[in-house]
């Protein structure tokens, strides 16, 4: 799942939480070059529409952390309109309602995969993207910083579980590798044949050899989560 950011642009902040903004802005090119195209979102929509879903109200990406629910999205003529209601009793939501209001938190973004593009010069035109969830987060301005953020929080969840003997599945593992810039071509045969090896035989309590190329993994993430200095 990729992101981006845009500037909350809060109108007002209600007492019970109500809140809307924008979360996405159309024809602006993005610090990768990107330009989200009027419609981009209308599939999607459409689909959550007939599901009867909204995308989900996280906080700073994190999956573990929903702090509200979306009443409204729809496509106007600037962008991507949405209204919400974050759920004021959950720790995390009081927080945010305190910060929207004082005006500490600045931005929202989306979580998106892409699924039409073309190329405009030097940029690219993001013509068709499947919404999944979009986020309050604390700094709009910096993508690339964000985007960081969120795949170190899903390496050190990946490192977590492999702790906790709760390994997650080969897909989850070959993302990972994507997040960390192991080319796509080399992706699919590290996760299923090692990876995908590694875990029965560590599930099943066999293959010392094994055991300790796993080992070797959890280090190895753990050096790159938390680098010496």
């Amino acid at each position: 799942m990729q992101t981006k950011d845009f500037d909350l642009d809060l109108k007002e902040v209600g007492d019970d939480g109500t809140f809307a903004g924008y979360g996405s802005i159309f024809g602006n090119a993005d610090s990768y070059g990107e330009i989200v195209e009027p419609g981009a979102f209308a599939a999607s929509l459409r689909a959550h529409a007939k599901a009867k879903t909204m995308p989900m109200m996280l906080w700073q990406h994190d999956t573990w952390q929903p702090i509200g629910v979306w009443t409204l999205m729809e496509e106007d003529q600037r962008g991507l309109r949405c209204e919400g209601r974050l759920l004021l009793g959950v720790k995390q939501a009081d927080e945010a309602h305190i910060m929207l209001k004082a005006g500490a938190i600045r931005g929202l973004s989306i979580g998106y995969r892409e699924l039409a593009a073309e190329p405009d010069g030097n940029n690219r035109r993001l013509k068709k993207l499947d919404l999944r969830e979009v986020s309050i987060v604390s700094f709009p301005a910096n993508d690339k910083a964000t985007v960081t953020s969120v795949k170190a929080e899903r390496a050190a969840e990946f490192v977590r579980r492999l702790r906790d003997g709760e390994p997650p599945s080969t897909k989850e593992f070959e993302d990972i590798l994507g997040d960390l810039g192991v080319p796509k071509a080399l992706r699919a045969g590290i996760a299923s044949h090692g990876y995908a090896k590694a875990i029965r035989s560590e599930s099943g309590g066999i293959d010392p050899a094994v055991k300790s190329a796993m080992t070797d993994l959890r280090a190895a993430l753990d050096g790159f989560l938390n680098p010496r200095t």
